[in-house]
C-alpha cells in the first residue's frame, strides 16, 4: 500500500509518501513573513505556487510514479479554509487525472498516528502543541478524547502574537526559543492560568505585552516558556494520571522546543512513564503525518467519481472522528 499524502491546513505545504509503514518521501514548504501573522489569502497562494514542485520532488525522492500510488490522503479539517481548499483541490486534481481514490483525514489525528508509527508509543496521551491547536488528546471508547486543551488561543499562536508584536515576523515561536538561550536568566512572574486540564494564555500575552516596555526581551522569552511549557506539562500529567496512562507523546510545532521536550522528560521520569517524540521534520506540519493515517483510513476514501462527496471541515474536533483501526 503506497499513500500520497497531502498537508495544508495553515503555513505548510507539504507532500508525503509512506509505504507499508516506511515513509518514502516528506518534502514540504512553509510560508513565512518578515513582519505581521499567516494571512490566510497569501498563505493559500504560497501552498498553489509550491504544489507542483513539492509533487515532484516527493515522487523522485520516493523513487515511484503517480501510477504506483494506491491511495490519496489530504488533510480537510481542522484549518484555515482558503489552505485546507488548496490541499482540496490539489488531491481531487491528482486523483481525477490519475484515477486514485481520495481519503480526508484530521490533520490533529495525524499528529498522533505519525508519533505512533515513529516510536515506540503504544497507548499514549499525545501533548499537542502547534499554532491553532493546543490540545490533550487520548484514546478511550472508540475514538480520541480531549481531556485539555486550550480555552482561548494556542500556544502557537500565542507565541507568534508576542513575537509579531515584537517585531519578529512570522513563525515566531523558533526566533523566542533563540532569544531565550540568549541569556534569560531572570523569571519574571506572568499569569499562570489553568483550570484542570484546560489552559488560558490571552492573560499572560496582556501582561507580556505590558512588561515588553520595562523588561528585557531575553528574560520575557525566558519567562514565557518557562511559565507556558509548565502549564502544558502540568495538564498533561494530570490527564495521565486521571486515564492511568504511562506514556506521553509530543505533537506539533511547539514540540519542536528544546526546553519544551526536556520539562517533558523530566516529568515523565518523576512519575515512571515513558517520553516519546518523533524528529522535528514530523513534529511541524508535514505531508507523511497525512499519508499514514490516509493508510490507516483508506476503507473511507471516495472513488473518482465520486469526489464531490469530499468537502473541508474547518472546524472538526478530533473526538468527532470515530476511530476504527487498531
Amino acid at each position: 500500500m503506497i499513500c500520497l499524502g497531502i498537508e495544508s491546513t495553515a503555513h505548510t505545504f507539504g507532500i508525503g509518501i509512506i509505504k507499508d509503514g516506511k515513509v518514502l518521501a516528506n518534502e514540504k514548504d512553509t510560508y513565512t513573513t518578515e513582519k505581521g501573522g499567516i494571512i490566510p489569502v497569501q498563505a493559500a497562494k504560497h501552498h498553489r505556487e509550491v504544489k507542483g514542485r513539492l509533487l515532484a520532488a516527493a515522487l523522485s525522492k520516493a523513487g515511484i510514479t503517480m501510477k504506483d500510488v494506491n491511495i490519496i490522503s489530504v488533510s480537510n479539517a481542522p484549518g484555515i479554509s482558503p489552505c485546507l481548499l488548496e490541499g482540496l483541490k490539489a488531491a481531487k486534481e491528482l486523483s481525477a487525472e490519475h484515477k486514485i481514490p481520495v481519503v480526508g483525514v484530521n490533520h490533529c489525528i495525524a499528529h498522533l498516528e505519525i508519533g505512533r508509527l515513529l516510536t515506540d508509543a503504544k497507548d499514549p496521551v499525545l501533548l499537542y502543541a502547534s499554532g491553532a491547536n493546543t490540545q490533550i488528546i487520548a484514546f478511550t471508547e472508540g475514538r480520541y478524547r480531549i481531556f485539555g486543551e486550550t480555552l482561548d488561543i494556542g500556544i502557537g499562536n500565542f507565541i507568534d502574537n508576542f513575537a509579531r508584536n515584537s517585531g519578529l515576523g512570522f513563525p515566531g515561536g523558533p526566533k523566542i526559543e533563540q532569544i531565550a538561550l540568549m541569556g534569560g536568566s531572570k523569571l519574571i512572574e506572568l499569569p499562570y492560568s489553568i483550570k484542570g486540564m484546560d489552559v488560558s494564555f490571552s492573560g499572560m500575552l496582556t501582561n507580556l505585552e505590558q512588561k515588553r516596555k520595562t523588561e528585557k526581551m531575553e528574560d520575557l522569552s525566558y519567562s514565557l516558556q518557562e511559565t507556558a511549557f509548565a502549564m502544558l506539562i502540568e495538564a498533561a500529567e494530570r490527564a495521565m494520571a486521571h486515564l492511568h496512562k504511562k506514556e506521553l507523546l509530543f505533537g506539533g510545532g511547539v514540540a519542536c522546543n528544546s526546553r519544551f521536550q526536556e520539562m517533558g522528560k523530566i516529568m515523565c521520569k518523576e512519575r515512571g512513564a515513558k517520553f516519546f517524540c518523533p524528529t522535528n521534520q514530523f513534529l511541524t506540519d508535514n505531508g507523511a503525518m497525512i499519508a499514514q493515517l490516509g493508510i490507516l483510513m483508506k476503507d473511507y476514501a471516495v472513488s473518482p467519481k465520486n469526489l464531490s462527496k469530499l468537502d473541508i471541515k474547518p472546524y472538526e474536533r478530533t473526538d468527532e472522528v470515530k476511530v476504527t483501526w487498531g
